[in-house]
């Protein structure tokens, strides 16, 4: 008996993300989103036997890497794609039936993890097997090192970045002592929620967006001491603390680059693992040309990187910017105190 699952359309804005990588948006989810409603509605498969599947098809794609021959090649790069389409069904799976598990997003990292790994070592084995290259085998070393630095920099970059947020919020949250004071909001996260946002000419869609005044904080203090009858109610709205002010200065240009991209459901940052990983495991196969696309792949993965670095740096500047402003306004206090007294 068929289990009761919404349409088609229904089904692609629960499981796929606002924002995504350009190739799952292109070239997966086209395919992904009606496999997950036939299986979400037909089977009684789980996320975790998906995860497992797509571990498996990556060692079938391994195998045939380790062939070294170019019909093995472009084989193991489309079991390699099929792979990914299984893996990214899982969470597609878990979001539309609410089956999701801590213990599975664990296995799903840790799977693809393994997964480039050993399609690494396969790849750039069979070929060394067949060329006696030496560079192959540092071209391995290379990609599983790559992979690592990608996940390993995005983790403690969203551990910086979370730290940041904390400090604000506990800052925001010492000053917010009136009933009618504006909530907190990041500006990122307003971004992420409407990527129909458009910074530069939507302004109806960017009117709740706009970022607050560096000096926002010690108004908002302010309000705090002033009397009570001397409080008019205002409508709550969120105060905005904007981290990519001083990167968004800088880089004009970029801004509507990103809202033409998360228009289209693509994230701005172009070459992530995936894409690396798409380069070296499937176009670089696929064409027979491993170490070319290997390192174009890893390159332009480096570029984005360290853009990503930069832009971090930046954030940094103006996080410390907003709670300077934060600590003018405490030691305005005083002196505003008396005046109201």
């Amino acid at each position: 008996m068929p289990r009761d699952i919404p349409p088609l359309a229904e089904v692609r804005r629960i499981t796929e993300k606002k924002r995504d990588a350009w190739w799952t948006v292109m070239l997966v989810d086209p395919v992904a989103t009606p496999l997950v409603r036939w299986i979400a509605r037909y089977t009684r498969a789980t996320p975790n036997q998906l995860t497992w599947g797509a571990f498996l098809v990556g060692l079938g794609s391994a195998a045939c890497f380790a062939q070294g021959d170019w019909r093995w090649l472009l084989l193991g790069a489309v079991l390699y794609h099929v792979s990914f389409i299984f893996d990214c069904m899982d969470g597609k799976l878990a979001r539309l039936t609410g089956t999701g598990s801590v213990f599975g997003a664990w296995l799903d990292f840790v799977f693809d993890r393994i997964r480039v790994l050993v399609c690494s070592v396969a790849l750039m084995g069979g070929q060394y097997a067949r060329t006696d290259d030496v560079l192959y085998l540092w071209l391995a070393l290379a990609v599983a090192s790559l992979d690592a630095l990608r996940y390993i920099d995005s983790l403690e970059i969203f551990k910086i970045r979370h730290g940041m947020r904390k400090q604000i919020k506990a800052r925001m949250r010492a000053a917010r002592k009136a009933e009618n004071q504006a909530e907190l909001a990041f500006m990122e996260d307003l971004l992420r929620e409407n990527p129909e946002a458009d910074l530069e000419t939507d302004r109806d869609t960017v009117a709740p967006l706009e970022p607050v005044a560096p000096r926002e904080p010690v108004a908002a203090l302010e309000a705090t001491v002033a009397p009570v009858s001397a409080r008019v109610p205002a409508p709550r709205r969120p105060a905005v603390v904007d981290l990519h002010q001083e990167f968004r200065r800088r880089f004009p240009w970029w801004v509507r680059c990103r809202n033409f991209l998360q228009r289209h459901r693509v994230r701005a940052h172009l070459i992530s693992g995936i894409e690396f990983q798409m380069g070296v495991f499937i176009i670089g196969p696929a064409v027979d040309a491993v170490v070319a696309t290997t390192v174009v792949s890893g390159a332009l993965l480096l570029v984005f990187e360290l853009a990503i670095i930069y832009k971090l740096l930046l954030s940094t500047r103006d996080f410390t910017r907003t709670i300077n402003s934060f600590e003018t306004a405490e030691e305005r206090l005083p002196a505003t105190t008396s005046v109201n007294s």
